[in-house]
């Protein structure tokens, strides 16, 4: 089965194999292990890209080589090429025609129940990956609460979330939640060398400090033409109020210009970061709450803004403008020490 969201060119997550950084995660699940004691369900959850996928098959092929009878490097071999006949895994599948379901659907989640009820193929634990389980439509995630509440017998289900806030309580409930983190820049440099040790200087220094942690940001930086926008963008959102008004209106028509253009997309997520980050700072200074009430707000209009833009397809120039003036307003207002140029 092909991964639906997999980067062309990119070796896909059971190739990998071995997750950059998570390494107290690591540590704490492979204790577990040792001590016999995993829980039967995994929830991996945090931002998307920072190898959440590569880290739960990387964890599966260690369950497999420790609960069975093979060596690792065979057990390796059979998740990279995902012929293990104890590892099962959930994902969009593909339709009839060209195309993915943009959803997992509930006879997904019934097949793949149906399957692990089976006599096992091998000895030792069966591993189940459900990538993503955010992709389940409301039917398939009732129907895998169902199977996680009667798990069958020395199963360990490995379930990825890049929005774990809106999954069912029930389901999270019947978890251990392990979050996982963007990694180090180093990680990501290490990452980008493996996948192609010949890149230039200049170009793994750009795409390592636009990834933000995350290394498929910054393979999808890779793609990006080398005067792209989201180094202005970058630059824009170092200091916010510091940019005259002008600069933001410029940086709008261009990455708005084509609403399905991969620097829309990664300059949506680099915007969401940015407030992200900025709430998260403010909660960790006691005497920061406008700043904090602030960011929320400017989370809930940001998020807002892109929905109806997306829903009724609005200019998506006046959106971005729309959000830059809110956190220019918002960065002025919390630093009062630096001017709003007009």
């Amino acid at each position: 089965m092909n991964d639906p969201d997999a980067l062309e060119g990119i070796a896909p997550p059971e190739q990998r194999q071995r997750a950059r950084g998570h390494d107290n995660a690591r540590t704490a699940i492979l204790a577990q292990l040792a001590d016999r004691r995993l829980p039967g369900a995994i929830l991996l959850h945090g931002p998307q890209g920072i190898g959440k996928a590569t880290f739960a098959f990387e964890l599966a092929a260690t369950i497999l080589t420790s609960t069975g009878d093979e060596p690792a490097h065979r057990v390796q071999e059979q998740v990279a090429a995902l012929s293990h006949p104890n590892l099962f895994l959930l994902r969009r599948r593909p339709k009839d025609g060209k195309g993915y379901y943009t959803v997992i659907r509930v006879e997904d989640v019934r097949d793949i129940r149906d399957s692990l009820h089976h006599t096992r193929g091998r000895s030792g634990h069966r591993v189940a990956i459900i990538d993503s389980i955010d992709d389940c439509n409301p039917s398939a995630a009732n129907a895998l609460l169902k199977t996680l509440e009667e798990p069958p017998a020395d199963t360990i289900f490995l379930l990825i979330s890049h929005r774990p806030g809106q999954l069912l309580p029930t389901i999270k409930s019947r978890c251990h939640n392990l979050a996982l983190r963007p990694v180090a820049a180093d990680d990501v440099r290490a990452v980008l060398l493996e996948h192609d040790p010949a890149l230039g200087q200049t170009e793994l220094d750009r795409a390592v400090a636009l990834a933000g942690g995350r290394p498929r940001r910054a393979f999808e930086t890779l793609a990006l033409e080398p005067d792209s926008a989201l180094g202005a963008l970058q630059a824009w959102l170092s200091n916010p109020a510091q940019h005259a008004a002008a600069v933001s209106m410029k940086l709008a028509d261009v990455l708005g210009a084509d609403t399905q253009s991969t620097e829309l997309s990664f300059a949506r997520e680099m915007l969401g970061d940015w407030i992200a980050d900025e709430a998260r700072s403010a909660a960790m200074q006691p005497q920061a709450r406008m700043r904090l009430a602030s960011a929320n707000e400017l989370w809930d209009k940001a998020h807002a803004l892109f929905a109806e833009a997306d829903e009724i397809n609005l200019d998506m120039k006046q959106t971005l403008v729309a959000i830059f003036d809110a956190i220019r307003k918002h960065a002025a207002m919390t630093a009062p020490n630096s001017t709003e140029p007009q």
